[in-house]
């Protein structure tokens, strides 16, 4: 394929061309380093036009229906009139790298509405299935006039909190009925919240998914010092309930704006992005140092074989990384 200049991406992102859209965001996902130089001078370009849209992330467990809730919301969005990008994080292979990539076929509603995008992309391994590639994803979204930006993530527990630093409000799906409910909390993911919603409340489940919703609500008063996430319930199958869930999260983010709080938080997360960019520049000219490359692997059998410390097996890569210039 013919490669394009940056001013053709920007025009076509910015006239909410959708091919051109798609095709600057697998720019954006290129590991290339010519494509990298050309996805930077694009995203340059269009940055002006950035930071108007909804940014929302959501988590929670495989099996709480993150997809089938994000098609629920993503109709109600749509009949809002509101233009909806989802930015589906998809769980990659660890052995040969490709992505299950299924989110189009479970947001079968949403895929077919002319004011709704959907990108599934592989998480590549990066923790919690977010990186740079997504953030800068993002950037192209709202420059090409979405007004929503839906983030669905892997959902595996630990890292979720990295979508925190990229969106302005972050909503956890949880269930109820799936044993005790407490014992699901993740105080990472939960300390960081805007919202939990129980998704699944229909049918038999209603009345397990109250109980659970008060059961979230008692900790969450525990947990958190400040201002409390929403606790409510839902059904993305039924319908019910997801009004409700956008309006509370408007009302939050109208809130935020207004006290200048939103901005405040957008800067920081930039601040936050430049430096973990300088962290994993740091450890990739690290890994790929020869004098690193040469005394590393003596060095780490001696620390596992315990005849070195490992902070002193540290300080000398790190002094061979800082003194020998790369040739």
């Amino acid at each position: 394929m013919k490669p394009l200049s940056a001013d053709v991406y920007v025009e076509g992102v910015r006239s909410g061309n959708r091919a051109l859209l798609a095709r600057a965001i697998t720019l954006i996902e290129s590991e290339h380093p010519k494509h990298e130089a050309l996805a930077q001078e694009v995203l340059t370009h269009l940055l002006p036009h950035t930071g108007s849209a909804r940014r929302v992330g959501i988590s929670g467990v495989p099996g709480v229906g993150k997809s089938t809730f994000i098609d629920a919301l993503g109709m109600h969005l749509v009949g809002l009139g509101k233009r909806v990008a989802v930015l589906a994080i998809d769980p990659s292979s660890t052995v040969s790298g490709g992505s299950i990539l299924g989110d189009k076929t479970r947001m079968a509603r949403l895929s077919r509405e002319s004011l709704a995008y959907i990108r599934p992309s592989p998480s590549s391994g990066t923790l919690g299935g977010v990186a740079r590639k997504t953030r800068e994803t993002l950037l192209l979204c709202e420059a090409a006039g979405f007004d929503v930006v839906l983030v669905e993530t892997v959902g595996v527990g630990q890292s979720e909190t990295v979508v925190a630093d990229m969106v302005d409000f972050y909503l956890v799906l949880m269930l109820a009925g799936a044993g005790d409910e407490l014992q699901g909390i993740k105080r990472g993911i939960l300390e960081v919240a805007d919202m939990v919603a129980i998704n699944k409340a229909d049918g038999d489940n209603a009345l397990r998914a109250e109980r659970a919703r008060a059961e979230y609500r008692a900790a969450l008063h525990l947990m958190r010092a400040g201002a409390e996430p929403d606790v409510t319930t839902c059904s993305a199958l039924e319908n019910i309930g997801i009004d409700r869930v956008w309006s509370s999260v408007e009302t939050r983010l109208d809130a935020r704006q207004a006290s200048g709080e939103l901005l405040k938080r957008r800067r920081f997360q930039q601040v936050e992005w430049m430096r973990s960019m300088i962290e994993d520049g740091l450890r990739a000219a690290l890994n790929s140092h020869p004098g690193v490359s040469a005394i590393g692997p003596a060095l780490e059998r001696d620390v596992r074989e315990g005849r070195a410390t490992p902070t002193s097996a540290a300080r000398r890569v790190l002094g061979v990384f800082l003194s020998e210039p790369r040739t």
